[in-house]
């Protein structure tokens, strides 16, 4: 590969080797939003617990349709129903429960309602609107597997059981320490050469989406010896450690040399685009090994940087396969590109319409470029020396967090 760099499966493969995921711990559902089981569910009940009605109408016998029945019951949701009487129909509404002997309801827009009872017409097939017990779920069958992230239909799962805490996974501890004299928080006032913090704020809230809990934040100064004790600090507290910046060649970028005292660089220099100076290393902590991602100081590139290799560590620390590969699409270009020695990683906007998904690339691709990634929904993959035609194929990661 051109210059040594190395590829993004090497990369992937490097900072992925050895990790483990992280122990489980109790929470309440309440608080169970977005985390990750760490553990299988098995279902207690059957659900629906009892064969019930979908509508509003009568349950009788289907061999009893076409004909005129007494009302020989009422049964509304929550109340116990009694046998069905030969000959007759119930009342039923929507989730009332089948009485015994019934085995179909006719939903109450299709009778007629005269003074011996009620019409029932003479297409009524068994089964038709009764929700059968254990429909969805079976009393003792897996619930929920592990590694499933607790979004509103598995919460809603889980309370349809009864159940009332879970075990999930620990989130990963995120330190995030942003390097370099010229960056400084909004709200201070600009110096000349100076620029406001856009990365901190970007990852901060893309780590959360991925289900990481950023314990820390700092400003690292220019300066070996400074930057060298705040990576040792941050590796003591966390179980990741990201940096931003510090990462490539100049005078000033100190963070790789610190890297390399303090614990070891895996790997360093990728063939992509954007995302050429990224850092993959380990530091040694008070709970053992952190893993350590050192992003480009651009914003584009520590952004696209979070999707391809934040993501999927996250997803392996959480066990979330849901996490751990980005969805592929492959899409019809809008667009045409030529590439040289890297992959690149275009942003780029995928619609859907009758002829299939189509990807549509934002004008400027420059890595410092941050308002490229505000309508991208994902990242078209352009291999290195390769010419894309408007009209081609091209493969599509599309950035969901899960």
């Amino acid at each position: 590969m051109a210059d040594d760099l190395q590829s993004v499966e090497a990369a992937l493969e490097t900072l992925l080797d050895g990790v483990s995921p992280l122990p489980g711990e109790t929470v309440p559902c309440d608080r169970a939003a977005g985390r990750v089981l760490a553990a299988s569910i098995a279902a207690r009940l059957d659900v629906p617990p009892f064969d019930n009605s979908a509508m509003d109408g009568y349950a009788l016998r289907a061999e009893d349709a076409g004909r005129v029945l007494p009302v020989s019951q009422r049964i509304a949701a929550g109340q116990a129903s009694a046998p069905l009487e030969s000959g007759s129909c119930a009342r039923i509404f929507t989730g009332g429960a089948i009485p015994s002997g019934a085995d179909c309801v006719v939903m109450q827009e299709r009778v007629e309602i005269r003074d011996d009872g009620v019409w029932i017409p003479g297409d009524i097939p068994s089964g038709d609107n009764v929700r059968r017990r254990g429909r969805d779920v079976r009393a003792g069958s897996e619930l929920l597997p592990t590694g499933t992230r607790l979004e509103a239909a598995a919460l809603g799962q889980l309370a349809g059981q009864g159940v009332t805490e879970v075990e999930v996974r620990r989130r990963p501890r995120i330190a995030l320490l942003s390097t370099g004299d010229e960056v400084i928080s909004p709200g201070e006032p600009l110096a000349s050469g100076q620029i406001y913090n856009s990365n901190r704020p970007m990852l901060k809230r893309l780590l959360e989406r991925f289900g990481a809990d950023v314990v820390h934040v700092a400003s690292v100064p220019d300066d070996f010896a400074t930057t060298c004790s705040m990576l040792a600090e941050a590796a003591e507290i966390a179980d990741v450690v990201v940096t931003t910046g510090g990462v490539s060649v100049g005078e000033e970028d100190h963070v790789k040399r610190a890297l390399k005292q303090l614990g070891q660089l895996d790997l360093w220099r990728l063939a992509m685009r954007p995302g050429k100076p990224l850092a993959l290393g380990r530091l040694s902590g008070a709970h053992g090994e952190a893993r350590f991602i050192g992003l480009p100081g651009n914003p584009v590139s520590g952004y696209v940087g979070a999707w391809l290799f934040l993501r999927p560590l996250i997803g392996e620390l959480l066990d979330c396969p849901a996490l751990k590969q980005l969805p592929r699409i492959h899409a019809r270009s809008e667009f045409a590109t030529r590439t040289q020695a890297r992959r690149h990683y275009m942003r780029v906007a995928l619609t859907f319409d009758a002829e299939g998904p189509r990807a549509t690339a934002f004008a400027d691709q420059n890595s410092a470029v941050l308002s490229s990634c505000i309508a991208a929904n994902a990242l078209a993959v352009v291999p290195a020396y390769s010419e894309l035609r408007e009209g081609d194929t091209v493969e599509c990661l599309w950035l969901v967090e899960a």
